[in-house]
């Protein structure tokens, strides 16, 4: 009954077997190979389009190094206030691109359209002192299990550009949002004005694997330079395109987020038949955020199931009673149905 997170799931057999073949032999180094070339071109015909593509080890490195190729002096990238970027990289972003973040509030954890343009407002080209505007990130599928609908995601394009700034889009659940709105990579992208994606491969069966994709090749120049000096380019980079040969493989990458999101949803199901729990917020991914008593929480612990005690939000001091608790569950590839309903029945 692992629920604590989709890191602590393994690796897809069919990753494993793919990373195992191109073990063996010799191959050109530092994105060379011919494994490179052809899981780069894997990612143009899954975006409808030419892309530029870096492989990195981590989805810090992937966000990062995304804001630092887009970064001025004095810059500002504008995130949710709960976003990845800003609560859980321990400042990898400012420390790579030399510029900060500034936060926007937002419901569900969303960043407010209208909370943007004010933001963003407050930091004009010519402010010296105070930095000026240099980029927007989304989190797709959001921190909170939330996700961004294409029309939510043209929104704050259209700010982001108005204001002459790129935006960049975090995908480490981006499988999982892509099929929680049923649409395609190009249409929850480039189509809606995103113009860089960190392409997450490691919370959804592959063993380290990420990727920084950017929709206009004539501006990825600058980013060989700084993924090597972030010592983020991988001499034997073929261990990393074989991972995603394996996860593209006939679609596999789609099925396990599918499979992931239907165990949450049976999961959603289950918890809202077990009496003393209830769901904290409406979710659309494979994240679960629940409000179940101390008492429940204590007792599936005590039988083996992991999770998280998720901090109340500030917005919503009286979320939860003095006799419950917030918990966060995250379903992956490799969530049983005996796995959710050995939990449901530990609650009940």
């Amino acid at each position: 009954m692992f629920f604590a997170s989709d890191n602590w799931a393994g690796a897809h057999s069919k990753v494993a077997e793919r990373l195992l073949a191109a073990s063996s032999g010799f191959a050109s180094a530092y994105g060379t190979s011919e494994l490179d070339q052809r899981v780069e071109a894997k990612f143009s015909e899954i975006f409808e389009r030419e892309v530029a593509v870096f492989f990195v080890a981590t989805g810090t490195a992937a966000n990062s190094l995304s804001l630092a190729s887009v970064q001025k002096p004095g810059g500002i990238s504008f995130c949710h206030t709960e976003a990845h970027v800003a609560e859980d990289e321990c400042g990898a972003p400012d420390f790579f691109s030399g510029a900060r973040l500034a936060t926007v509030e937002g419901a569900l954890g969303k960043i407010d359209p209208k909370a943007l343009a004010a933001k963003i407002a407050r930091f004009p080209q010519d402010a010296v002192h105070h930095g000026r505007a240099a980029a927007v990130t989304i989190t797709q599928a959001t921190e909170i299990g939330t996700v961004y609908s294409l029309d939510e995601i043209d929104a704050i394009a259209a700010i982001a550009k108005a204001n002459g700034l790129p935006l960049h889009m975090d995908g480490a659940r981006f499988a999982n949002a892509l099929v929680a709105l049923g649409t395609t990579p190009a249409e929850m992208t480039w189509k809606r004005g995103v113009d860089l994606l960190s392409f997450g491969g490691t919370k959804n069966g592959c063993w380290c694997a990420e990727a920084i994709v950017i929709f206009d090749p004539e501006k990825a120049k600058e980013m060989h330079f700084i993924r090597k000096r972030a010592a983020q380019l991988f001499s034997k980079s073929r261990f990393i395109a074989a991972q995603f040969d394996g996860y593209f493989q006939d679609g596999l990458w789609l099925d396990l987020a599918r499979h992931s999101n239907g165990m949450a949803d049976r999961l959603r199901a289950g918890l809202e038949k077990t009496p003393g729990a209830r769901p904290a917020w409406s979710t659309a991914s494979n994240e679960i955020f629940a409000i179940i008593p101390k008492s429940s929480a204590k007792a599936a612990e005590n039988k083996g199931a992991k999770f998280y005690e998720w901090p109340i939000p500030e917005s919503q001091p009286d979320l939860v009673g003095s006799d419950e608790t917030l918990i966060r569950l995250v379903t992956s590839f490799a969530t049983t149905e005996a796995d959710v309903a050995n939990f449901l029945a530990c609650l009940a």
